[in-house]
């Protein structure tokens, strides 16, 4: 296992001049030995290359990736010892389970007593102790996912373990136990463990570290409570949570906030910078609040959704749309009532040029 740190940017092509010729901008970021990380984003945002970069199969254009201080931005993913674990399942299928968990022990010369209690406590651990003498061609999709889990898992002494999206052929019922498993998996072994998703709930049940990206930048690194409830960033304000954060326009003045042409008075701890600014709040902390409430605005009604264990109420302010989510014993407005929204709290950001406001 290895403590990894990354000073790079990469470019597919040539000489790159601006920002959209890179998949990954310059970037400073440390993986800690032993932890459980998750690198989270849409298609395309360079979680795959950050990803590749690390194992040796892709090489930095600009810096270098160093393990444990040791600079192998030029060495191979063999002499890096890392296992990685890819999107579709990579197994032997003229073997049998046991002899696909076994490959990589018996490739480094592993006496056969260690091969044999090593493949069975990982086999035990991912369930498949029942099959270990099936042929591994027989088997369905999922089953054979695992055997690429444990292909990866199975080796004591790698730098990291390295996940591209491994559970997408997995069904769906089951990918929620995987997931547990990987994570159990993770406390037992002490294993580096890095992991390639754009399903943010798979990332936060398995990491304790989420790397948000977007566009080739990493925008926040961080806890489930963290992305949560102080985004560093918009963009991870509209991707974490479901729905994700609300944003409306606001103008900042001295004691003043002007928001849809209403002006609150507002004493914020810090004060706010003059100017433009974004407020984001969870829908979870909207509150409906009878009308002359202090601070409150009002909103045109567009939807409530009944959606068992709350309501999800959709309105907008001034053109702007908003979510709330309400306790299932609130009497639901209906479309086209006007209804009074407290948008600003202890639990309300505020953002500059896309960056949360300190």
């Amino acid at each position: 296992m290895s403590r990894i740190d990354l000073d790079l940017a990469h470019a597919y092509r040539p000489n790159p001049k601006q920002d959209s010729d890179y998949a990954l901008l310059p970037l400073k970021m440390t993986f800690e030995d032993g932890g459980a990380y998750a690198l989270l984003g849409p298609s395309g945002c360079g979680k795959t290359t950050m990803l590749n970069i690390i194992s040796g199969l892709v090489a930095p254009s600009h810096g270098s990736v160093k393990f444990d201080g040791q600079d192998v931005t030029q060495r191979s993913p063999q002499e890096r010892n890392i296992a990685q674990v890819f999107q579709f399942p990579v197994i032997y299928d003229t073997m049998t389970v046991a002899e696909n968990l076994a490959f990589p022990l018996r490739n480094r010369k592993v006496p056969q007593a260690q091969i044999t209690k090593r493949v069975g406590e990982i086999a035990e651990m991912l369930e498949l102790s029942g099959q270990l003498n099936q042929r591994a061609a027989g088997l369905a999709a999922d089953a054979k996912q695992k055997i690429s889990l444990g292909r990866g898992l199975v080796r004591p002494d790698v730098s990291a373990v390295l996940f591209d999206e491994p559970l997408t052929v997995i069904d769906p019922h089951l990918k929620w136990q995987l997931r547990r498993k990987l994570k159990q998996i993770h406390h037992e072994l002490k294993l580096t463990l890095i992991y390639v998703t754009h399903d943010q709930v798979e990332a936060l049940t398995f990491a304790e570290q989420v790397v948000v990206m977007t566009r080739g930048r990493a925008v926040q690194v961080g806890g489930a409570d963290a992305l949560f409830e102080r985004p560093q960033h918009t963009f991870v304000g509209h991707f974490i949570g479901s729905p994700g954060m609300n944003f409306l326009a606001a103008q900042a003045a001295p004691g003043e906030l002007r928001i849809a042409g209403t002006t609150l008075s507002f004493a914020a701890p810090n004060p706010l910078p003059d100017g433009d600014l974004k407020l984001g709040v969870r829908p979870e902390y909207v509150k409906l609040v009878p009308q002359g409430t202090p601070g409150a605005l009002p909103a045109e009604v567009k939807q409530v959704q009944d959606i068992g264990t709350y309501l999800m109420l959709t309105a907008s302010i001034a053109g702007q749309p908003v979510k709330a989510r309400l306790t299932p014993e609130t009497q639901a407005p209906q479309r086209g009532d006007t209804v009074w929204l407290q948008m600003v709290g202890e639990h309300t950001c505020f953002y500059k040029n896309e960056e949360l406001v300190a």
